[in-house]
């Protein structure tokens, strides 16, 4: 067992307090010493007891929420009415726990193991001043009438709500122990990861009272505070101030947070809860003997001598009785292991924010995780003076008066304390989280990808995302490389999409601020993919070359199929593909057939086998030439290294032929058929209007001085040979008895053949003799993109070097709006331009397209696959 068995992890963490939006919001607050407990007019109260009760002294002051009247309801598959039904506490609870997973950078729908709840709500307001008219109701007929009233209001049902809603399949359940309930809830949790019942447990509690802006009765000698002022520890302490709010954190055991890489805002050592037991002067008392007993019990579960604490974040009401006790507690839990004096900060945050009762513990664990993030103390605020009933001086703690680093033994650890009326106690042991690795990435641009139920909240999203990258999380700017990843793997991926890629940090932050350069979409629910497998003239060295230093998956692949090739070359093709020098001589040989068709087919597979390592498979396939060879590997047709020699043997007898020359031309094969000399072929029909003619030298020259008289348009292409025309005719019979000997199966993935123009049967597939034709015969890919359009929805993505076939096929389809996306750029886009497109940006924004339009992605694989 290793020494952090029995350590949790805070992976995640979520909330809303008053005066705060969220947790990082929260540490803002504390820090620039705000008081956020509301001090209200009369004018601006919703409900008053003073006529209720006349001759008392009233308080108009509360820590209040806002925007708790907000809620998602679609978003949770909640109808309207089933919302306005349901307690708030519950609604803010449901997005909060969302929330605290996102935090925690894990979807439930994709993690494999069980997330449990563990979580307690305050008394419900909600029912008794809003839904006042079927409160009778209710209560006459409970647990059989009004019933959807009760699931929504009824303290028991909002932990399995939250696993309802969220799809959480571990423990569920309700935690009410009063003001110490959302520390209980961590506590329980803990316990529930540490006998295996739960990987993941959300833990926490929700406080909100209605109507929030109202005043209190004070009464001397009361807990509450005459003036609306909390004042923890202070000489003028005389009560405290309820407030309201939710706090949710997410715990895993460490070693499992450790292995999977989470990232770990703080560790549990170790939590203790117990009762006070009848020994006591009430019920609603504290006891210093009961709060004693669970601290050196949660500091001897956490294997923790009292003197290695150098922070106690504690209950803290600024009660004149509760404050006393509580340092009395922590005096004698600490003596039982030192004798050192002052060593210990206290603090606590209900100065600010006040006493937030079933959500007090959980936000003080908050709190503190944040102090143990930042290496700093926040000061307690309205502390001027120690109560004299507290002997700060012989025990080992000080107050926290000013802002001001950390300091004490390292690691740094910290108790937080949660007592509540009735006696139930909770400590938790707290140590900073331990130094993870930054791990390199091997990507120079990264993928961010985002998405939301509909489209404003999308534009909510792109909002947050833009102002997270530029600020940082709580101004520590995280490796754009986490965030990418966070994004990709750890949240749900909705219908209405958008994606960026960026070069670093700084390179987001622009980006997110250039409109043009984010790219929206709406998924579809079952968008699937064929692969496009460009032929000869798309090579050029350094093909792929960034893609064979960040990708380890195409890199193994690369060298595995190279070393095959070299058996048939004779030479290391990599030297070629991706050469360090003598760039232009590397790129000579590659217009070499001998040397461009096996390149051209190692390129390809390699690059199929990255996209079938992310999730992507191809549910047909159109291969261009010598690229129907990639995809008879895809299919099982034949093996690769069949498949190879096969594709070697073939480059080497065209490049002994004599040497021919092939032009593009803007006619149909039709227009262009009559116009062809003696010898000429047509070796492509790439588009309606757009065919290669191939033959002689001499003859293609005279075809060309027809079509400029014509006035039509033509380009010659760079290629040393007359590709699929009669000039092929003299290779057929040797590689005819080299098809006889390859083990030949049907396709296990349909093909477009580019022989036919329609899809290839088995028979073809394994009849040597179509192989044969396959070097001489028109390469018909506008047919078969024809037939594909026809009769598939796929989205197209070119597996190989550049563009060609996705342009063709994309200036086919007309109003067709399916995706076409290129893996890598042109030899143009890569080398020529002064500023030069990546290959792995284009292979990003190719992914990061595919994602939009609903195309299911392994996001893991995808990281996997990193060099």
């Amino acid at each position: 067992m290793s020494d952090t068995a029995n350590h949790l992890a805070i992976i995640g963490m979520a909330g809303r307090f008053p005066g705060a939006a969220d947790v990082s919001a929260f540490w803002r607050l504390l820090c620039t010493g705000v008081d956020a407990i509301g001090h209200f007019s009369g004018a601006e109260l919703e409900h008053s007891n003073a006529a209720a009760l006349p001759g008392v002294q009233h308080v108009n002051a509360r820590g209040v929420l806002a925007n708790v009247d907000e809620f998602d309801a679609e978003f949770f598959g909640i109808t309207p009415r089933e919302a306005e039904l349901m307690d708030p506490q519950h609604r803010l609870f449901l997005q909060c726990a969302w929330h605290a997973l996102e935090d925690a950078g894990r979807d439930p729908a994709t993690f494999p193991g069980l997330i449990g709840v563990y979580a307690g709500v305050s008394l419900n307001t909600y029912l008794l001043f809003n839904l006042q008219a079927q409160a009778a109701a209710l209560a006459g007929s409970y647990q059989v009438g009004a019933y959807q009233t009760m699931l929504g209001n009824d303290k028991d049902f909002m932990p399995t709500r939250v696993s309802y809603k969220l799809g959480l399949r571990g423990p569920s359940m309700a935690v009410q122990t009063a003001c110490s309930t959302s520390l209980v809830a961590v506590a329980q949790a803990c316990q529930a990861l540490l006998s295996y019942q739960a990987d993941i447990c959300l833990a926490g509690g929700v406080s909100i009272s209605f109507p929030q802006k109202r005043d209190y009765p004070y009464a001397e000698d009361a807990m509450v505070s005459p003036d609306g002022r909390c004042r923890p520890f202070d000489a003028q302490a005389q009560g405290t101030v309820f407030g309201h709010g939710v706090g949710i954190v997410a715990l895993r055991r460490l070693d499992d947070a450790l292995a999977d890489g989470d990232r770990i805002l703080a560790v549990i050592r170790g939590s203790a809860v117990n009762n006070d037991g009848a020994g006591k002067v009430g019920f609603a008392a504290p006891s210093v003997d009961g709060q004693a007993a669970v601290i050196a019990m949660a500091q001897a579960l956490a294997e923790v001598e009292p003197a290695s604490v150098s922070y106690i974040e504690a209950h803290g009401t600024g009660t004149p009785l509760g404050d006393p006790i509580e340092v009395a507690a922590l005096t004698q839990a600490f003596r039982r292991g030192t004798t050192a004096r002052q060593f210990c900060t206290i603090g606590t945050g209900k100065g600010h924010i006040g006493h937030l009762d079933v959500a007090a513990g959980v936000t003080g664990l908050i709190k503190t995780v944040m102090q143990l993030q930042h290496r700093q103390i926040p000061p307690v605020l309205n502390f001027n003076v120690a109560n004299p009933k507290i002997d700060l001086a012989a025990s080992p703690f000080r107050i926290a008066q000013a802002l001001a680093p950390w300091t004490g033994p390292q690691p740094l650890r910290a108790g937080v304390s949660a007592f509540g009326v009735g006696g139930t106690n909770a400590h938790v042991v707290l140590e900073e989280a331990p130094a993870q690795d930054v791990l390199p990435t091997s990507r120079p641009h990264h993928l961010l990808v985002w998405s939301a139920r509909n489209a404003a909240a999308l534009e909510q999203m792109s909002t947050r995302l833009a102002n997270h990258l530029r600020s940082g999380e709580d101004g520590a700017p995280q490796p754009l490389a986490d965030v990418a990843y966070t994004l990709q793997v750890g949240r749900r991926a909705f219908k209405h999409r958008r994606m960026a890629v960026c070069d670093g940090r700084d390179g987001a932050v622009r980006v997110l601020s250039e409109p043009a350069r984010i790219h929206s979409g709406s998924a579809a629910s079952d968008a699937t993919v064929a692969f496009l497998f460009p032929g000869q003239g798309s090579q050029h060295a350094g093909m792929a070359a960034g893609i064979y230093r960040s990708e380890a998956v195409f890199s193994k692949e690369i060298d595995r199929l190279c070393a095959l090739a070299e058996v048939h070359l004779g030479f290391d093709l990599r030297t070629v593909l991706f050469p360090s020098t003598a760039i232009a001589v590397a790129h000579e040989r590659l217009r070499q057939t001998e040397v461009a068709q096996p390149a051209l087919f190692i390129i390809g597979l390699a690059m199929a086998r990255l996209w079938q390592a992310w999730g992507v498979t191809p549910q047909a396939c159109i291969g261009h030439s010598v690229g129907e060879y990639v995809a008879a590997v895809l299919a099982g047709i034949m093996g690769e290294a069949d498949a190879l020699r096969l594709v070697a043997l073939r480059g080497r007898l065209i490049q002994a032929l004599p040497g021919g020359t092939m032009l593009s031309v803007r006619l149909s094969e039709a227009e262009l058929l009559p116009l062809l000399p003696e010898g000429c072929s047509v070796a492509a029909v790439n588009g309606p209007q757009l065919c290669v003619a191939s033959g002689p030298v001499a003859a293609i020259a005279t075809l060309e001085q027809r079509l400029v008289a014509a006035g039509t348009v033509s380009r010659p292409l760079k290629t040393s040979h007359a590709f699929h025309s009669a000039m092929m005719d003299a290779i057929l019979p040797g590689f005819a008895e080299a098809v006889a000997t390859v083990r030949l199966s049907p396709p296990a993935i349909p093909i477009v053949s580019c022989v036919s123009g329609t899809w290839l049967t088995a028979a073809e597939a394994t009849d040597p003799q179509y192989w044969v034709r396959h070097v001489r015969a028109t390469v018909r890919f506008a047919d078969a993109c024809a037939t594909l359009r026809r009769e598939r929805t796929h989205h197209f993505v070119e597996v190989g070097p550049g563009r060609t076939l996705t342009t063709l096929a994309r200036q086919a389809a007309g109003d067709d709006r399916r995706l076409m996306v290129p893996s890598l750029p042109t030899p143009a886009e890569s080398a020529e331009q002064a500023q030069p497109v990546s290959d792995t940006a284009t292979l990003m924004e190719a992914l990061g397209r595919l994602w939009l339009s609903g195309v299911a992605i392994d996001w893991t694989g995808v990281h996997a696959s990193e060099a």
